[in-house]
């Protein structure tokens, strides 16, 4: 299968594309990456000289780009998007533009080129917060943020080629995701940094947010099933069933680095802070799917990884990463 990967070089992109090239030998990639501030060709250093890897560097809103590339594989799997709650809160144009607009150009050409295999990559946050039990695939959206409502109406639109176009799309709703590579933004790989530089730790409000945590390599085996056994036009929760509130992960974080609670900084809670996600991933696990690392094992791992990595994450929190930081805890 000759597979476009857009958005190959961000972190849940890079990690599966390393994964497909790994295990799926009669398989070829094209990353296609606009490489903003999240993308990483070092992320790919490993399958960069691999025959059947190949890079363009191009956005997804770009046509001409999208239709030529489109027009060399048999698959999709858009990973392309702006995907930051709090990057969405301080501006939400360019998440529009990638997330919607992006999906639209992409959509098209597959079309056109009669690709067959289309999978859209959403986020359990399209569903809101539920205070007990968990969502389902047909459940309504109630996005909160900017991004979540990016992300939804890029699902709509999908669900509207499938009924108008009789387009065979997948869509997958991933739960919080974490492991190696991540952009130090997001709260685990935030956290680990931040503690090993002994700054403090940002928590929003009290601390009691719960989230399914799921490891990168656990959820792109989800993606490449769906992809490859998942029935067309449906979408697929993917959820490891590993709940935490946010306080409980910052001290775990602060235990496998052998640091002190004080680091622990409380902080205003942002806009529309969805409380707890829940996901009932039966449907991907009728496919076969199960997460294979449970949240304990999965962030010693992630741990290990920053710490053995500093050089990778030391360059990305520049000045203007800084700057971003300062905007969003400085006042708070």
């Amino acid at each position: 299968m000759r597979i476009l990967v857009t958005g190959g070089a961000g972190f849940i992109g890079s990690n599966y594309v390393r994964q497909v090239l790994r295990e799926r030998p009669a398989d070829s990639v094209l990353n296609l990456d606009k490489l903003t501030y999240a993308g990483n060709l070092e992320n790919l250093s490993e399958v960069e000289s691999d025959p059947r890897y190949s890079f363009v560097r191009g956005d997804i809103c770009d046509e001409g780009v999208v239709e030529e590339a489109m027009g060399t594989v048999d698959a999709v799997v858009n990973f392309a998007a702006e995907s930051h709650v709090d990057r969405s809160i301080l501006g939400a144009g360019s998440f529009i533009d990638t997330d919607i607009k992006g999906l639209y150009v992409l959509l098209e050409a597959a079309r056109k080129h009669g690709v067959e295999r289309f999978l859209h990559i959403s986020t359990d946050e399209v569903y809101g917060s539920i205070e007990q039990g968990s969502f389902s695939e047909d459940d309504p959206f109630h996005p909160s943020s900017p991004y979540a409502a990016s992300k939804a109406g890029a699902e709509l639109l999908a669900a509207a080629y499938a009924h108008t176009f009789d387009y065979p799309i997948l869509v997958t709703r991933g739960s919080n995701t974490y492991g190696p590579y991540q952009y130090p933004e997001k709260m685990i790989p935030l956290f680990i940094t931040n503690a090993i530089e002994d700054q403090p730790l940002p928590l929003y409000g009290d601390g009691m947010n719960v989230r399914d945590w799921l490891y990168v390599e656990d959820h792109c085996r989800a993606i490449d099933l769906v992809l490859r056994e998942g029935k067309r036009r449906e979408a697929y929760n993917v959820g490891a069933d590993q709940e935490r509130t946010n306080l409980e992960v910052t001290r775990q974080v602060l235990g496998l680095l052998s640091k002190g609670e004080e680091l622990i900084k409380f902080v205003a809670d942002r806009p529309g802070h969805d409380r707890r996600y829940s996901l009932n991933s039966a449907k991907a696990r009728g496919l076969g799917w199960r997460p294979r690392v449970d949240f304990e094992e999965g962030l010693e791992r992630t741990v290990a990884w920053y710490r053995a990595n500093e050089a990778w994450w030391r360059r990305l929190k520049d000045e203007s990463y800084r700057e971003y930081y300062r905007k969003m805890y400085g006042n708070r």
